[in-house]
């Protein structure tokens, strides 16, 4: 057998296999599904977890940017027309959130922790000073305290609306951006805080959340499935509320946005629990995107998410008391924030009834600026960029008793809305990159298996035709028809001895002499 030979069979042996061996590893999917297991295994929230530090002190910077509606027609709003408002802002924080407490439970399967978060004024991205800058807007104690006394007689109100206009308190107030957020001694809350020392004289959008936190969370680490990874399994103590009208709408679902389990599909809801809005809400696939190379999912609240239980009964629940429900895109939270008649909705109204809009000038809501999202690496369920945007309105009414409010229309009236902003930084992103190159070439390790077989199978082609051309080649040339008819000796030949013999191929074959 010559060298050739040997080479196409080695070649064809070796094809052959490379292919079986591919194209059963790709069949049977052994490499994926290893990924896919190591990926459950270390993606956990335990001290070996590399995802653990990550959870623990948050690398990306978190922005809170403060937007504010300065009331711009107070009198005409009061004399029955409608408000008009023009939007100010930046006013950015840069947010701290560190996990402190952090306390392993159950043999690792549940963890404890603190998330108190403190937040400090970054001037550069912000439109102007908020110690200086004055924003008209309306007056939440005094609507508070309203709203309060809405259920007492008619001549207790009488009397408690003469001695708020003996103090000058209107029902709307003009603040500093740094009052309105961080907090300032309100002479109404005073004058309550003297005789009922429970009531705190100050207020403020962020009075004493500064440093604080929304409070304790036991989280499940992963550990026995990893389909539970960072969910909460309690807040507070509790694994369902008492506030809403429904067991569905009192549920704690979800994680608290900021990690999800690994290996996310485009199919499934994606559950979170928001304790400022004190409900759960889920987010849906929306599209593919990518943020500083990384493919990403990205996630949002689905319109009926705030719908109206008309259209959508199973938010039927969230209305307290049971049938007091607002419409589309708002969401009453006040049976959770005693107080003001607070309500809470996406920004410019988004997603809201059309009625919420119209109802006051100089809101224009869009998806660009007023969606919330979430991008999701769907290997990891690490958020790599997120956008969480809410606003915060009032119900302002007439309420029988104070003459200020006879004339007003009932309107939902938006006072601030707050976008919530954190990106992947650049060092997290060359690393997750890197980690996402080296699980996708082996997660794809058959493929390039097949790969190498198909381009083998190329190279045996190749060589069975090369060596089919020249053994033709060689059959057409091996002998050379001898002719019955001698030749004519040349002059040369006519001087030299005569061979006996004949000429094979190309070579003269020299008789041998006896």
């Amino acid at each position: 057998m010559t060298r050739r030979s040997c080479a196409i069979y080695a070649t064809g042996i070796v094809c052959a296999h490379l292919l079986i061996v591919g194209i059963a590893l790709v069949v049977a999917q052994v490499f994926q599904t290893m990924i896919h297991s190591r990926l459950k295994k270390e993606i956990t929230l335990t001290e070996k977890s590399q995802v653990f530090e990550g959870w623990k002190n948050p690398p990306p910077p978190v922005y809170m940017e403060y937007y504010f509606f300065n009331v711009t027609n107070p009198e005409v709003f009061l004399a029955g027309g409608k408000a008009a408002v023009k939007q100010v802002g930046p006013y950015t924080y840069r947010e701290y959130r560190p996990r402190e407490n952090v306390t392993f439970l159950e043999n690792g399967t549940k963890i404890y922790a603190l998330n108190p978060k403190t937040f400090v004024f970054v001037p550069e991205k912000s439109a102007g000073d908020p110690e200086v800058d004055i924003i008209r807007t309306v007056n939440i104690p005094f609507v508070a305290v309203m709203n309060e006394l809405n259920s007492y007689s008619f001549f207790l109100r009488t009397v408690v609306s003469m001695y708020m206009n003996s103090l000058g308190i209107e029902i709307f107030m003009n603040r500093t951006v740094h009052e309105i957020l961080w907090g300032f001694k309100d002479p109404l809350l005073t004058k309550i805080h003297s005789m009922k020392p429970e009531v705190d004289d100050h207020f403020g959008l962020m009075w004493k959340k500064n440093g604080t936190h929304e409070g304790e969370f036991v989280f499940h680490t992963g550990e026995e499935n990893y389909m539970d990874f960072g969910k909460i399994d309690t807040w507070n103590g509790l694994r369902k509320m008492s506030w809403w009208s429904s067991n569905q709408s009192n549920m704690i679902n979800g994680t608290d946005g900021a990690v999800f389990h690994p290996l996310i599909s485009r199919n499934e809801l994606l559950y979170i629990f928001a304790a400022d809005l004190c409900r759960s809400i889920h987010l849906a696939y929306v599209k593919d995107v990518e943020v500083k190379g990384i493919q990403a999912f990205r996630f949002a609240p689905p319109s009926d998410v705030l719908m109206s239980p008309k259209d959508n009964p199973t938010n039927a629940g969230f209305c307290v008391p049971a049938g007091d429900c607002l419409g589309t895109g708002v969401l009453k939270v006040s049976v959770c924030r005693e107080g003001a008649p607070i309500v809470v909705s996406f920004p410019h109204f988004y997603q809201a009834d059309p009625k919420y809009i119209n109802a006051v000038d100089g809101l224009n809501p869009n998806k660009e600026e007023h969606e919330t999202y979430l991008d999701l690496q769907p290997t990891t369920g690490v958020p790599i960029r997120a956008c969480k945007r809410a606003q915060l309105n009032i119900i302002l009414k007439r309420i029988p008793g104070f003459p200020k409010t006879k004339l007003i229309n009932e309107t939902i009236f938006p006072i601030m809305f707050v976008n919530e902003t954190a990106t992947i930084d650049d060092e997290s992103a060359s690393q997750m990159r890197t980690m996402l190159l080296i699980v996708t070439l082996a997660s794809n390790f058959p493929l390039l298996i097949v790969g190498m077989g198909i381009i083998l199978l190329f190279v045996l082609v190749i060589l069975f035709c090369r060596n089919r051309q020249k053994k033709t080649a060689k059959d057409d040339t091996a002998y050379t028809q001898v002719s019955d008819k001698p030749d004519e000796p040349s002059e040369t030949q006519a001087t030299q001895p005569m061979r006996n013999g004949s000429y094979i191929a190309m070579s003269p074959v020299e008789a041998q002499k006896c």
